[in-house]
């Protein structure tokens, strides 16, 4: 399987990746744990059909500690017992925040309250940063096809 099209290789393709990449850059900077952000970016990748993301961020996160136990689990986090409270609550904020369009009213106040009781507001801002991010991502590989199971991790810096 090969791409449909190398966002890479045009002007306004290579504009965007780079500005994406400085944005992903910033949210990684932040406070936001490494491991939270990692379970995020997988869920939603998860949700959104990105075998390529999927592929990265599992192995990215594996890279950096994460156990196979908790990544294999990721999909069904609401009835692990291996996940924080905190994990939870970005879990779920980040489910709510990729099915925006399934959701009648997108996120509610609920997972909202729930958030901030376990990040700050720095943190906060982390996370719905890395939420539209990722589901960015998501869109530019899905629709072009990107293929997965060729990522080594920190392929991309």
């Amino acid at each position: 399987m090969s791409a449909r099209l190398d966002q890479r290789s045009s002007q306004i393709g290579g504009k965007l990746i780079k500005h994406l990449f400085s944005a992903s850059r910033a949210v990684s900077e932040s406070t936001l744990p490494a491991a939270t952000a990692h379970l995020v970016e997988i869920r939603a990748s998860q949700i959104n059909g990105c075998g390529f993301c999927v592929d990265m961020h599992t192995k990215d996160a594996a890279h950096a500690g994460e156990t196979p136990s908790r990544l294999n689990l990721i999909a069904a986090w609401r009835e692990a017992t291996v996940f924080t409270d905190a994990e939870r609550a970005a879990l779920e904020l980040a489910e709510q925040g990729t099915r925006i369009a399934d959701a009648a009213g997108g996120v509610t106040d609920d997972a909202w309250s729930n958030a901030t009781k376990h990040f700050d507001d720095e943190q906060l801002g982390a996370l719905v940063s890395l939420i539209a991010l990722i589901n960015a991502w998501n869109r530019l590989n899905v629709i072009t096809q990107q293929p997965a199971g060729d990522y080594q991790p920190g392929q991309w810096g």
